[in-house]
């Protein structure tokens, strides 16, 4: 089958043939439909992670199971028997083996799944579009969950800022008008994505040093220096800031620092049983992002167009049709 390798830190990705995977244990193996290519694949290139190598890449994965037909891939899988994985959250499990990151991915005709229950039925909803969802949207949309204690307490004054209006920023708009009564604000130095936040539902933005605060919550998917402070400079007393971005940032943090009683938190992934709630979510309401279609074997030139910020939204990267490849 033909797959897209990561053979060495920092070098271009390579097509490579490689025999179709077999089922672990107790797992099984899909036939990839699309996936998407995300951020922290370029992460991986760039040796963030301790990556085993050659990898193939990818973890925003769809595609055909034998039995259960088009499903979408949980891709965090934990060890099964920590508390975090007891408690249903693997993506926090610290033995855990991220597809694409620590285990081969979805930039493949095939890919192994040690166990079923890390595919959930599509049930209707297009495989291409949906790709995202797997890490993309659960992303946001975990995040979205943290808030929706203290935006709720807030009543008719609850103000919810959204810090990076890129593929996570617009789906947390999304997920903020469909699920809170909140006035929503985007902060996004570019004209073009404060343009796509107010059609997503976004009643202001504008550019993060132009916005005013106090904010009962602020999400940032940048997570740099300059938005982290940002987020400091707009979160009310008692409001909540979460910070998903890996760009790496950080502030000063301490009794006077930041507005009194604001907390400050991280949000990772997302859960099964919260990538079943978006499913369910998706399936009932319409969730808007921008997918732009590339071939599997242009997989690099996928990556130089994200780091260049030419992306709009995801590119999915779509397998070679049966019968088309060796």
């Amino acid at each position: 089958m033909k797959a897209v390798e990561l053979q060495a830190v920092g070098s271009s990705l390579v097509v490579a043939d490689r025999p179709r995977p077999t089922a672990p244990e107790g797992g099984t193996v899909i036939d990839v439909t699309a996936c998407g290519v995300c951020h922290s694949d370029i992460h991986v290139v760039d040796g963030v992670y301790p990556s085993p190598l050659p990898l193939v890449l990818g973890h925003e994965v769809t595609g055909v199971h034998p039995e259960l037909g088009p499903v979408i891939v949980y891709a965090p899988w934990g060890c099964g028997s920590c508390r975090f994985c007891r408690a249903g959250e693997e993506m926090l499990c610290p033995d855990g083996r991220e597809a694409g990151i620590f285990a081969d991915g979805g930039y493949a005709e095939a890919m192994a799944v040690p166990d079923p229950r890390y595919l959930h039925p599509l049930d209707g909803l297009d495989p291409v579009t949906s790709a995202p969802l797997a890490c993309g949207g659960l992303t946001a949309f975990r995040a979205v969950k943290h808030t929706l204690p203290v935006l709720r307490a807030a009543g008719p004054e609850a103000r919810a800022v959204v810090l990076g209006a890129g593929g996570l920023g617009q789906f947390a708009i999304q997920y903020l008008r469909l699920l809170t009564d909140a006035e929503v604000i985007a902060g996004d130095p570019s004209p073009a994505k404060q343009a796509r936040a107010r059609e997503l539902g976004a009643g202001h933005a504008g550019a993060p040093d132009e916005l005013d605060g106090p904010a009962t919550v602020v999400l940032d998917f940048a997570g740099a220096d300059q938005s982290l402070a940002a987020a400091a400079r707009l979160v009310a007393r008692q409001g909540l800031v979460v910070v998903v971005g890996l760009y790496g940032g950080r502030i000063p943090f301490g009794l006077g620092a930041v507005p009194h009683e604001a907390r400050l938190m991280s949000s990772i992934w997302g859960s099964p049983a919260e990538l079943d709630e978006l499913l369910a979510l998706a399936r009932r309401e319409r969730i808007e992002h921008t997918v732009e279609v590339m071939a599997l074997a242009d997989a690099e030139h996928a990556h130089q167009r994200l780091r260049r910020g030419e992306v709009a939204g995801r590119v999915v990267l779509v397998p070679p049709t049966e019968g088309a490849s060796a």
